[in-house]
């Protein structure tokens, strides 16, 4: 969902306060429901018992399916990608800016697609970036009451309803993550990543973090109590790698991964 300016002078009606993309349906002001679709599946409203109510699940089956339908299909022929995670609240001027920028050009230029979430701060700026060097910039966008819409440096965009398809997205067409400063959703896309990594769900997968003074503490946390108290096997702590700038963070996925120089370009 996105607040839309207010009118100008060249536009007196002006253009509608909110909208919201449930796949190929556009809805606008009123029609916006109070609650996301996730929302929907998840909670249960303690008056809410009867069978009716619960019979509808099976249908969301459906809706699910297609979304995995969709994200297959857009996304078979994208070539070598790798999903960069950030900040959706980081604003053009900050220096994070310029390095989520700096990295989303380095990717498309040793050939790799870029696959952000789509939103605005991060996300905006590695999209910028690959699309600014030819190469292939994918958004996965969500439907979220305060989600700003696909940001326009995206060349491929996916909207979907439910957080667990969009996630399979991110690793099926990805052979590595670089993780920028984040808040929540940030965390919770590495450590999904990690989960897999070091359950051999998949291999192969390099998972860089892009600022010691923003990811220090959360290494050091790994290395200290998670690995003192067993939480975690030693080479765990390893799966995580630090580098400070755009170059290393290329650097460490094509070391790991290789360059794709033919393939991860717009046609």
């Amino acid at each position: 969902m996105s607040s839309l300016p207010p009118p100008s002078e060249s536009d007196p009606l002006g253009p509608p306060s909110r909208e919201l993309r449930r796949g190929p349906v556009l809805l606008r002001d009123a029609l916006i429901p109070e609650i996301s679709t996730d929302q929907a599946l998840l909670e249960a409203e303690p008056d809410q018992e009867d069978q009716a109510w619960r019979s509808s699940d099976p249908w969301r089956v459906m809706r699910i399916q297609s979304e995995f339908v969709a994200g297959f299909d857009a996304l078979a022929s994208v070539g070598p990608a790798v999903s960069v995670f950030g900040s959706a609240r980081l604003r053009p001027a900050d220096p994070g800016y310029s390095t989520a920028r700096a990295i989303g050009r380095g990717l498309a230029r040793a050939g790799y697609a870029v696959i952000t979430g789509g939103g605005p701060g991060a996300m905006e700026a590695v999209n910028r970036g690959a699309h600014e060097a030819g190469g292939m910039s994918v958004g996965l966008g969500i439907e979220l009451p305060f989600e700003q819409g696909m940001n326009r440096w995206v060349d491929l965009g996916v909207d979907f309803r439910y957080f667990f398809a969009r996630k399979v997205m991110f690793v099926k067409y990805a052979t590595g993550f670089v993780v920028l400063p984040g808040g929540f959703g940030t965390l919770d896309e590495l450590f999904e990543a990690v989960t897999l990594v070091q359950t051999n769900k998949v291999t192969s997968f390099p998972i860089v973090l892009v600022g010691s003074d923003f990811w220090g503490p959360l290494v050091d946390w790994v290395r200290g109590p998670l690995t003192e108290r067993r939480m975690i096997a030693k080479a765990d702590a390893d799966l995580l790698h630090v580098v400070e700038s755009a170059d290393e963070a290329v650097g460490a996925v094509v070391a790991a991964v290789g360059p794709k120089r033919s393939e991860g370009r717009r046609p």
